[in-house]
């Protein structure tokens, strides 16, 4: 009986070592969401909430490369009490991303778990930020940055995200600039699966 929890903790131990290196493989999809800058403010006076939601879904064209395409909403509202009153702040984006997950070797070395896996991802697409008051734009979008992914399961991987979001275009603003935190997950299935499972959800159509 010990041999054989022995040799099942190793089969479970290896399967769990290779688990990022398959899902990321040539031909798998992966799709999820990030989730930035949620709060809810009580005061006295006045509350207030916030959301910032980005849905995406990718294919890996090559192993460890995945290119797709995301949506940007976000809403800060705002309302005083004392003069009932309400504002509200919306942005939004649309376009494509490519996420590539880092194979140099130097940057796998601080990769402190084999579910830990380092990426970048860059987008580029349309945006708007458009404040109730103060500078608006509208316009070309392009961001940038650094992300870490830990697969909690063989195809479930939380990640955190840090961007820099660039928009140039028309509004009282010609350009503007942002830096982000995300909190997200990621669900990366192979694409047989995924196609299985949307035939399921279709009632076997």
């Amino acid at each position: 009986m010990k041999k054989i929890r022995l040799l099942t903790l190793v089969a479970v131990s290896v399967l769990m070592g290779s688990t990022v290196k398959a899902q990321i493989q040539k031909g798998n999809i992966m799709v999820g969401a990030n989730l930035t800058n949620m709060n809810v403010t009580f005061q006295k006076e006045s509350t207030a909430f916030s959301f910032n939601l980005s849905p995406k879904i990718g294919w890996f064209i090559k192993d460890g490369l995945a290119v797709g395409g995301y949506v940007d909403f976000g809403a800060n509202t705002t309302k005083n009490k004392t003069t009932d009153t309400r504002a509200s702040n919306t942005n939004y984006g649309v376009g494509v991303f490519a996420r590539y997950f880092v194979e140099d070797k130097n940057v796998r070395k601080l990769e402190f778990s084999k579910r830990v896996r380092f990426f970048a991802e860059a987008n580029a697409g349309f945006a708007g930020q458009n404040p109730a008051s103060g500078a608006s734009t509208n316009g070309f979008n392009v961001g940038i940055g650094p992300g870490i992914s830990y697969f909690i399961t063989p195809n479930v991987g939380l990640e955190g995200l840090v961007k820099y979001d660039l928009t140039v275009g028309g509004g009282n603003s010609t350009t503007a600039n942002r830096i982000s935190l995300g909190i997200g997950f990621q669900i990366y299935l192979p694409s047989a699966k995924a196609k299985a499972i949307y035939k399921e959800e279709r009632g076997g159509k």
